[in-house]
């Protein structure tokens, strides 16, 4: 589980980490970046026909602050603080969403953002904490016609491939060989592990199923092709919204390729008195771990002045680049990671 930590920035921390590199500068000798140069120029031709792929389609390119006052409430996202020299709380976003939904409620019709977005406490083969996120909405559009859009740029840019499509309980029951709907929590903590493990995750459900998802589950999906998983547990719906029946899904997508996470779709939850009450459980989620935050005014404000109705997706840019390059690690795409900032 990701747990809050602070990206302290005041200007006397400036000035003493200065002065620490210039002391260390002459014992410097990770300076260069970890992606060569010839990834780096495939990265740069990606990224252009990425913008080209959006242009054609006439959707408006959008910018939005990297610094907020409100930051995610999902309690599973780790917000890096920054402390600012007039002592306003602030947090780097997550993801660009709460403020494109600003803009989506203010008219600005179909959107997208290629932007930098920060999670605290993650870092490894497929993650730094700096990374690059694709970010898009289509008014009108539900989950499953956004599907068909992330397919074809998914295709764009690192080639055609078969497009396979899984239900969240169809896939545990196919891979990991239990309903992810009916096991008891006693099944779930058995297939998840260690001491240290329970400990952490303790009666967290969704926790334990998402450790078995990436363990068991999503290392087989993509492979050599598009793999979609759709109707999450309600309980994981975070922004989308829930679509009735036994059990009630949450109308979300997650892509695949190659084992790895790629994007994560939502047809959006335009409901206020909703989004208000999931954002109050988020809260004393968060306070249960002594991790208070403020909720995002602006955003709920924005769903009562009327979000209209669309289906909207995050992408992670690097680890399609890194399916695009063949690449086994986000280092080989990106040119200087967390050590080597």
């Amino acid at each position: 589980m990701r747990r809050g930590s602070c990206l302290r920035w005041t200007p006397a921390a400036a000035s003493t980490s200065a002065a620490s590199r210039v002391r260390a500068s002459a014992a410097v000798t990770d300076w260069r970046p970890t992606a060569g140069l010839a990834a780096l120029r495939r990265r740069a031709a990606l990224i252009r026909r990425i913008r080209v792929f959006f242009d054609r389609r006439g959707l408006l390119e959008v910018e939005t602050p990297l610094m907020a006052t409100a930051p995610a409430m999902d309690p599973n996202l780790d917000s890096l603080a920054v402390s600012r020299p007039d002592g306003c709380p602030a947090w780097l976003q997550t993801s660009p969403e709460y403020a494109m939904k600003r803009l989506l409620a203010a008219g600005s019709g179909d959107i997208w953002q290629l932007t930098r977005a920060f999670r605290g406490s993650e870092r490894g083969r497929l993650h730094n904490p700096e990374f690059t996120l694709l970010e898009w909405y289509r008014v009108g559009w539900d989950h499953h016609a956004l599907m068909q859009e992330v397919a074809e740029l998914a295709a764009e840019l690192a080639g055609e491939r078969p497009v396979e499509h899984w239900t969240y309980r169809d896939a545990f029951q196919h891979f990991a060989g239990l309903d992810p709907f009916q096991a008891p929590l006693d099944v779930l903590r058995a297939r998840g592990g260690d001491k240290g493990l329970t400990a952490a995750l303790g009666e967290d459900r969704d926790a334990w199923l998402d450790l078995i998802l990436s363990r068991e589950v999503a290392p087989r999906l993509g492979r050599g092709r598009l793999s979609f998983l759709t109707d999450f547990p309600a309980s994981q719906a975070a922004l989308a919204r829930l679509r009735p029946g036994d059990p009630p899904v949450a109308e979300r997508f997650e892509l695949f390729m190659e084992g790895m996470e790629i994007a994560n779709g939502y047809h959006e939850l335009a409901d206020p008195a909703e989004q208000r009450r999931r954002f109050r459980a988020e809260q004393q989620a968060r306070d249960a771990r002594g991790e208070r935050l403020p909720v995002d005014q602006r955003l709920l404000a924005a769903l009562e002045a009327g979000l209209p109705p669309c289906a909207g997706v995050a992408l992670g840019v690097d680890r399609l680049v890194m399916v695009a390059l063949g690449a086994e690690c986000i280092d080989a795409v990106w040119a200087f990671p967390d050590e080597r900032a």
